[in-house]
């Protein structure tokens, strides 16, 4: 299966999907590096360049990216959810 979404590290919880993924359609990510970081399916629709968890996170929980927090989840994620800012919050602007 070709990819259609990238990671910076195969432990970040998200990936950036280089598509317009539909609901029930498999994101296949790789690293920049090219090497296969693990799949899951879409649960709703992800615009190109929006942010698909790889994994279920709970309200609290750093979202790593980068191999580095990007902010915390405030609302339960689920494998294969949108995840952007009716999700999540930067810790960076709430200062």
């Amino acid at each position: 299966m070709p990819h259609n979404a990238l990671m910076h590290d195969a432990g970040d919880d998200v990936a950036v999907v280089v598509v317009d993924l539909k609901a029930g359609e498999v994101a296949s990510a790789v690293t920049l590096e090219g090497q296969p970081a693990g799949t899951v399916k879409a649960v709703e629709d992800i615009p190109l360049g929006h942010k698909i968890a790889m994994r279920p996170m709970a309200a609290g929980k750093d979202v790593i990216k980068y191999g580095r927090s990007v902010g915390k989840v405030y609302r339960d994620i689920r494998a294969g959810q949108h995840v952007h800012t009716q999700n999540i919050r930067s810790e960076r602007w709430q200062h």
